[in-house]
C-alpha cells in the first residue's frame, strides 16, 4: 500500500492526542483481573487505532491488548494482521514520567514487516520497515503527506555508536537472570554502562545504536514486542528467542512472550 507508514503515522498522532488528553487530568485508575492499571486512555487510543485501520485497509484483521480474545483457531489461519498496544507502559503513564507510547505493528507471515512506536509525551515517533528505520522528533509539528516526505524529516537509524558497551534495562523489571547476563557482559568488555528506559523505548534505544543489548528475561506479550522487533530489525539488528536463538515471531497460541534478546546490529 503506497505512502502506508505516513498513514498510521496519522493514526498514531491521533492515539496519542487521545492518551494526553487523559494524562493532563486528574485520571481514575481501573485494575483488570491480573491487576495491571488500566485507564480510560487505554480505550480511547484502542478505539482510535482499530478505527483507523479500519479505514487504511478493512481486510486486515487487528488484534490489540484491549480485544485480545480472539480465539487461535481463528488467528492461526491469519497471513497478516495488525498487532497494536494502544498505551505500552501504563506503569509509567501513571507515574506520569512520559516514557509510554503507542505501538502499532503489521505481522506477515508469523514476522513484523513494519512497526510504528510513539511516544505522545515527548513527541518523538520511529518506525521501521524495509526501507529502514527512523526516528522523527517532533513529530505532531511534521506536515507530511507520503513516506518519501517523511522519511526526509527523519533521522535513519543507527545513527549512534562509540566503544561504550551498552545494555538496556527496565525499571521495573530488572530480573536476577538480567543481572546475570549483564555481570556476564562486564566479564568480556570491562566497563558496562546500563541504560534504562519505561515500555518500547527499549527497543528504540537499540535500533538508535544507544545500547547494544536490551535482555527480557521476564514475561512480555506479543503487543508489547511487535512494533519494537520491526524497528529494530530495519535498523539491522536482531530479536531472538532465549530458548534457541531463534527470531522472535508470532501469532502462536499462547500470547504470552517467552525470554528473549535484543541486539543491535555489530560491525
Amino acid at each position: 500500500m503506497e505512502n502506508r507508514m505516513s498513514s498510521l503515522m496519522k493514526i498514531a498522532l491521533d492515539a496519542g492526542k487521545e492518551i494526553l488528553d487523559v494524562y493532563a487530568q486528574d485520571f481514575d485508575v481501573e485494575y483488570k483481573e491480573d491487576d495491571s492499571p488500566l485507564t480510560q486512555a487505554d480505550q480511547r487510543a484502542h478505539n482510535t487505532i482499530v478505527q483507523g485501520l479500519k479505514e487504511l485497509d478493512s481486510s486486515i484483521p487487528v488484534l490489540s491488548e484491549e480485544g485480545k480474545s480472539i480465539p487461535f483457531e481463528e488467528r492461526k489461519n491469519w497471513s497478516q494482521f495488525w498487532l497494536i498496544d494502544p498505551l505500552d507502559g501504563t506503569k509509567e503513564f501513571i507515574k506520569k514520567n512520559g516514557e509510554f507510547t503507542v505501538n502499532i505493528a503489521l505481522i506477515e507471515g508469523k514476522y513484523p514487516s513494519l512497526g510504528i512506536i510513539y511516544a505522545p509525551a515527548l513527541d518523538v515517533l520511529y518506525y521501521g520497515s524495509e526501507r529502514g528505520a527512523y526516528k522523527l522528533e517532533k513529530a505532531s509539528e511534521a506536515v507530511v503527506g507520503s513516506d518519501q516526505e517523511l522519511e526526509e524529516k527523519s533521522i535513519k537509524l543507527p545513527f549512534t555508536g562509540d566503544d561504550t558497551v551498552r545494555a538496556v534495562a527496565s525499571r521495573s523489571h530488572m530480573s536476577p537472570e538480567t543481572e546475570s547476563f549483564i555481570n556476564e557482559l562486564k566479564e568480556k568488555h570491562g566497563e558496562v554502562e546500563v541504560v534504562s528506559s519505561g515500555s518500547s523505548l527499549k527497543f528504540c534505544l537499540v535500533a538508535e545504536g544507544k545500547a547494544d543489548y536490551y535482555p527480557r528475561y521476564a514475561p512480555t506479550m506479543e503487543w508489547d514486542t511487535g512494533a519494537g522487533q520491526a524497528i529494530v530489525e530495519a535498523s539491522g539488528g536482531k530479536v531472538t528467542r532465549y530458548v534457541d536463538g531463534e527470531r522472535f515471531y508470532y501469532n502462536r497460541e499462547e500470547l504470552l512472550n517467552g525470554w528473549f534478546l535484543v541486539e543491535k546490529q555489530f560491525e
